[in-house]
């Protein structure tokens, strides 16, 4: 297992083609779950676990691993199921999302495949909204379900929306206005968009956001608003886009809006779990603005109110 992602690294050229790798795991039963591999940091089987009073009842203990304690969250109870037994067949996952670390037991590991974003599909509509999935694909007539892991981590710790008062930038109400200002956020994630919504809200200004579920989705979107006459870079303060998605991942979705002339001054935000130099290279490669690690509210309100600052003060 240790040899399953040593070449890691030289998969991160896959990202920017609209392709990604994923591995495949099991939990109780023989139904297929996966994530994304650029989140894994390592695969090992289950060492001995701390338990942890009065922790969240996903959380199965603590891990002793490489010199730092990480938090371990049964996958199984943590999307509502029956705790796994922590037997020879069990599997930790180590990643990182947000900047944090944990693992999260699993049972058997199949193997990583490598596919086209096009091949991800997002979850039927009339699934409702109560499921952990962010999307699923087919493999070898297979369904593989992937697992909203953002959705996971937010209902053990509870994302905040608040922004800390000395981030507010209070002189921006009378330079902006009675101007009616739109972000447009692009993120597949219900958890995400939702938190950038009730994180500009709490600015105080008046601004509104638009989302799209997928790249693909918020390309056509501008492209049939420019379509019909609108400057997409005026009507749009900004664009905020997760990098995964079904169908289109952000990295290419930014490649694309840099090729349309009607579409290239867009001021565009990277805003996702990934995290480290990997990230901030693709950023350069396809042109975006800027980076932003998720759930870190004072940081998305400071990037929103300077890019306001920043377009009012070249109006003057």
């Amino acid at each position: 297992m240790s040899n399953l992602l040593a070449s890691i690294d030289s998969r991160t050229k896959l990202v920017g083609e609209n392709r990604l790798e994923l591995l495949m795991f099991r939990l109780k039963s023989q139904q297929i779950f996966a994530i994304n591999v650029f989140k894994i940091q390592e695969v090992v089987q289950v060492p001995p676990l701390t338990e942890m009073p009065q922790s969240h009842p996903a959380i199965c203990g603590v891990s002793h691993l490489r010199g730092r304690a990480i938090p371990v969250i049964d996958l199984n109870v943590a999307i509502g199921r029956s705790p796994l037994e922590k037997d020879e067949s069990c599997n930790l996952i180590v990643t990182e999302y947000n900047q944090s670390i944990q693992g999260f037991l699993v049972g058997p590991v199949d193997r990583i495949i490598n596919l086209n974003w096009e091949s991800i599909l997002p979850p039927p509509k009339a699934s409702g909204k109560a499921h952990f999935l962010t999307a699923f694909t087919r493999v070898n007539d297979v369904i593989v379900e992937i697992l909203d892991v953002e959705r996971v981590l937010s209902d053990i710790i509870p994302p905040t929306t608040e922004v800390s008062s000395g981030i507010i930038q209070q002189d921006l109400a009378s330079l902006v206005g009675n101007d009616e200002l739109e972000i447009l956020s692009v993120d597949d994630s219900r958890t995400a968009r939702t938190q950038i919504i009730e994180t500009v809200k709490n600015l105080g200004l008046n601004v509104s956001v638009v989302t799209a579920h997928d790249g693909l989705e918020g390309l056509n979107l501008l492209k049939e608003l420019a379509s019909n006459g609108v400057d997409v870079a005026k009507k749009f303060m900004m664009v905020i886009t997760d990098a995964e998605m079904p169908e289109m991942d952000g990295y290419r979705m930014t490649h694309e809006i840099r090729q349309d002339p009607k579409l290239k001054d867009l001021h565009i935000v990277m805003h996702t779990s990934l995290s480290g130099s990997f990230n901030e290279a693709m950023v350069e490669k396809v042109g975006c603005d800027g980076f932003l690690s998720k759930f870190r509210p004072d940081e998305l309100a400071t990037v929103v109110q300077n890019r306001i600052r920043s377009v009012y003060e070249n109006k003057q």
